[in-house]
């Protein structure tokens, strides 16, 4: 039993750091590096990620600079932000690629509201579905006469759901950061 509510922990954990990872590549106005985390570039014939060809930094708050570390790739690494459809607009001088990062307008923050409570919405359900997978495991062993009857009912009404009450409540912290920090003009 010790393994099973492990290994759910283990699962709830990471459906929580999912979220947290989707949230992170939300604009909210502000440069952070993690706004072209899900940027591929093409290189050499293989597909990789845009912080494996390149450096980036944010040196004001609303800017972004992206500096391939061959100059050959730059028109390359400019065509994949574009295509990643972030909504943002790069520019290049042959050097390095800059990113202005526009203010959000009040529409598009509520729009971008309503993204993020559909994102936690999924993480909630992700974890109740490990919940609902942990209880089927605990039925399997009640029945395989693995553990008691009072097993069962402890570790399925208290130690899951607590498990469960733990990771949503997580989720929904996270929740309320990026609406806050979606909302702060």
């Amino acid at each position: 039993m010790e393994e099973l509510f492990a290994r759910t922990e283990e699962k709830m954990s990471n459906s929580v750091d999912a979220v947290k990872r989707e949230l992170a590549r939300i604009r909210t106005g502000k440069a952070t590096v993690s706004l072209l985390d899900g940027v591929k570039v093409e290189y050499y014939g293989n597909t990789v990620p845009l912080r494996q060809v390149a450096n980036i930094s944010v040196p004001e708050a609303r800017l972004l600079i992206v500096q391939p570390w061959e100059k050959g790739i730059i028109g390359d690494v400019e065509k994949s932000i574009l295509k990643a459809d972030l909504g943002l607009n790069p520019s290049n001088d042959g050097n390095i690629i800059r990113i202005p990062i526009p203010a959000l307008t009040e529409e598009r923050r509520k729009e971008m509201v309503r993204f993020v409570h559909k994102l936690a919405e999924e993480g909630r359900v992700s974890i109740r579905n490990i919940r609902r997978d942990a209880n089927e495991s605990l039925k399997k062993m009640k029945t395989a006469g693995d553990i008691s009857e009072d097993d069962f009912h402890r570790a399925h009404d208290h130690t899951i759901q607590d498990m469960t009450d733990k990771y949503v409540k997580r989720i929904d912290g996270v929740l309320d950061a990026k609406e806050k920090e979606l909302m702060k003009v």
